[in-house]
């Protein structure tokens, strides 16, 4: 079953300042969509480096991508065919013409879309709900000239990611219970796939309303009010924690530059 949750480990990444762990994140999604070939294998690399730190498993990290996967092979099946170029050796059949252009272009999109994928899992995987939101209210309190709530922000990025792994899991059990009831949602013509989907979406979208309420309900009983917070535990940045985040914006200004 597809997790994109918190893990429970003890590991430096785990314990690394969010602020950090999310300034890494959005330089290294920056610097994937910047490199070729090489620096995605030096993106891949870093990302599996980092995810062994984390003592993440890799089947974990990689039972991530499942949901995104379809997606991506629709995707690369469009530069394929779409991209002008020097056809293949044994293309063009009939109307069907792939090109080493198309060929190389898709896959190094969809290697790009799946290492972004990754950096966001990893990110989620070693990060709780309530680190995230500490880490990007204090990023986004610039934004407050604006009059607009640092936390109010913080706080809906931090209940979309925390809500992904629980409408997966609604998705799956509303599967096994269209399959107990001898649903085909796998039909073989376009027609039947469009209406199994629709055997799911529709009550997907209930399921994702009454959750929306029962959340809503929850944080009232529990006295929530818009505007700033405070904490129990305040985040500080160390002289090692500074440094970091200096090479981590060098390294992202090397590569934009060069």
């Amino acid at each position: 079953m597809y997790k994109l949750g918190y893990i429970f480990l003890e590991s430096p990444v785990h314990k690394k300042d969010p602020r950090i762990k999310l300034i890494a994140v959005i330089a290294l999604s920056i610097i994937i969509l910047h490199v070729g070939f090489v620096g995605l294998l030096i993106a891949s690399a870093a990302a599996l480096v980092i995810a062994l730190l984390a003592r993440i498993p890799l089947g974990s990290l990689l039972r991530t991508l499942h949901p995104v996967l379809p997606f991506f092979g629709l995707l690369f099946l469009l530069y394929l065919f779409f991209t002008p170029g020097r056809p293949l050796p044994l293309f063009p059949i009939g109307p069907l013409l792939i090109s080493h252009e198309g060929l190389t272009l898709g896959v190094l999109q969809v290697w790009k879309f799946l290492l972004l994928v990754v950096a966001a899992s990893i990110l989620t995987m070693t990060t709780s709900q309530s680190e995230l939101t500490m880490g990007l209210e204090q990023l986004l309190r610039p934004i407050r000239i604006t009059g607009v709530s640092s936390h109010d922000v913080a706080m809906m990025v931090s209940l979309a990611l925390r809500f992904m792994p629980t409408l997966m899991d609604e998705l799956e059990l509303i599967r096994q219970a269209q399959l107990a009831r001898g649903a085909n949602l796998n039909p073989p013509r376009m027609s039947g796939k469009i209406r199994a989907m629709s055997h799911l979406a529709v009550p997907l979208a209930v399921n994702i309303f009454r959750r929306c309420d029962e959340l809503i309900e929850a944080m009232e009983a529990r006295g929530y009010q818009q505007g700033h917070r405070t904490y129990l535990r305040e985040l500080v940045l160390s002289r090692s924690d500074y440094c970091l985040i200096a090479g981590i914006l060098l390294l992202l200004i090397t590569v934009i530059v060069t």
